[in-house]
């Protein structure tokens, strides 16, 4: 059948339309479609050569936004104020710059709160509130990104040279460790100064959390983990004329919200622990005064394993200094006690708690338990919570006949105590968990029993500890590390 020139022209009316119909469904805020963004086939390209500038790190109550901005507007770039909310009190930003807000409000359209749709050139430039533009400078930036191999560009701000670290994100483990940088070709992984730092836009917002703050460290950790360099020109911007000093006042507002923007951020990232360049450190996870970092486990998998974590290195200290309580205690009231299962092939293996363990254990002698004062108030309270001076609590465990000692009362990370007793020369206990190394062993194990390093201190262990743990564990178990249940999740699987 042919088509007449008529139904040709009808035809292709009708799929205009639909096509032409099918944008419109896919901008935000038309009949709920598109997922309230535009289509990228249905807008012009976003990326226009040229520069953003980024202002995102300043105070609302003390800021130099409006001359940053002019200084800048002036060269002419144009200039993305970028906050939570509107600056109050109010800043008078000049023409070329912008205020984006981006906490989403029921009366605007999403598209306004989302920094991605704001900036249309190719690359941005994060800039510190305080800095002065100098000409060519953002070019010269630019220059260095597209024929380097580095994804960051850093120049420095005042008359401090930025000093270059390494940084290696071991999200695993949950730590950050900076460390000296730039003696492999000159790359830094971070800075450590006041830098305006440029990078290309695409590059920006492909990042999970692209303007978090402190956004500088935000940007460096989200690097480190895509293994992106970054490289430090020497020539610098100058920084404001300096303001008159800051009121005691509103430096203590200051520290205590970039102490608080810099816990969120690290939260949000999954880091806990942050070492830095001269050996300091930096926690952000659990306390003695909070709860630890993970829940109740089931099926002797801690919900960290699944997501391809390890134990959290707050945790890990927590267990290391219950375990040193513990044993102090234990030695000064004469109790015999030794190093027990996971714990025990820790030691042997790497002298620590297994990385990825949530508890230590220890075993005792069932009729030594009565020495140490803190069992036998335990006893006398009927199985109930019992804390010492340093805030560790002793307890009756509810699973069964032995004793668990807690971080505190707030923070659970404990030390299992588990008495034991001989029986025709065979250690043997009450209580069986069902664990595959829950096993009786002989007694000679522990004559004698012999010290070993564990945790930062050291401990009494079964002799022959190869030969115990592989009763245990089965043949190579000090050789062949594994989780606590491979049917759950074993070593290796989508780590």
């Amino acid at each position: 059948m042919r088509l007449t020139p008529c139904q040709a022209a009808l035809a292709g009316a009708i799929g205009l339309n639909l096509l032409l119909l099918y944008c419109a469904w896919l901008r935000p805020g038309f009949g709920g479609g598109g997922g309230g963004g535009a289509s990228p086939r249905c807008r012009p390209p976003r990326e226009v050569p040229g520069v953003t500038v980024l202002l995102r790190d300043f105070e609302d109550f003390e800021n130099d936004v409006a001359g940053t901005a002019r200084s800048f507007a002036a060269l002419p770039l144009p200039v993305l104020v970028a906050a939570e909310t509107a600056p109050y009190p109010p800043v008078p930003l000049p023409p070329g710059a912008r205020l984006l807000l981006l906490r989403p409000a029921p009366d605007r359209p999403p598209r306004d709160s989302r920094p991605e749709l704001h900036v249309r050139t190719r690359h941005v430039a994060v800039v510190p509130d305080g800095t002065r533009a100098v000409p060519g400078l953002l070019e010269r930036m630019r220059a260095t990104l597209e024929t380097g191999d580095a994804r960051v560009v850093a120049a420095p701000v005042g008359t401090e040279p930025l000093r270059c670290l390494g940084l290696r994100v071991e999200l695993r483990e949950w730590t950050a460790r900076y460390g000296p940088g730039g003696v492999s070709g000159g790359v830094c992984g971070a800075v450590e100064g006041a830098a305006v730092l440029l990078l290309r836009t695409r590059d920006l917002f492909n990042l999970s959390f692209p303007l978090a703050r402190p956004l500088p460290t935000a940007l460096f950790v989200q690097a480190a983990v895509r293994g992106w360099g970054l490289r430090v020109l020497r020539e610098a911007f100058p920084a404001a004329p300096p303001a008159l000093p800051a009121s005691p006042h509103n430096r203590w507002k200051a520290e205590s919200l970039a102490g608080a923007r810099r816990r969120r951020l690290m939260r949000d990232l999954g880091i806990k622990l942050e070492v830095l360049a001269d050996g300091g450190e930096r926690w952000y996870g659990c306390t003695k005064d909070t709860a630890r970092c993970f829940g109740t486990v089931h099926a002797r998998t801690p919900q960290y394993l699944l997501a391809g974590r390890w134990t959290p290195p707050c945790c890990l200290r927590a267990l290391r200094e219950t375990a040193r309580h513990v044993v102090e205690a234990l030695e000064a009231a004469g109790v015999r006690y030794w190093l027990e299962g996971g714990s025990l092939l820790g030691a042997v293996r790497l002298r620590d708690i297994i990385p990825w363990d949530y508890d230590v254990d220890l075993g005792i002698y069932r009729e030594d338990a009565g020495k140490c004062r803190w069992l036998r108030e335990v006893e006398a309270a009927g199985g109930g919570a019992v804390e010492d001076a340093e805030g560790f609590v002793w307890e009756k465990a509810a699973e069964g006949e032995f004793y668990r000692v807690h971080y505190s009362r707030a923070n659970r990370l404990h030390v299992d105590l588990w008495p034991f007793y001989p029986r025709a020369g065979v250690m043997t206990k009450d209580t069986w968990l069902g664990h595959p190394q829950d096993v009786e062993f002989p007694e000679r194990f522990l004559r004698p029993r012999l010290p070993l390093p564990f945790a930062g201190f050291t401990a009494m262990a079964p002799n022959n500890a190869r030969e115990f743990l592989e009763l245990k564990f089965g043949p190579g178990a000090v050789e062949k590390p594994e989780y606590p249940n491979p049917a759950v999740k074993r070593l290796g699987q989508g780590d």
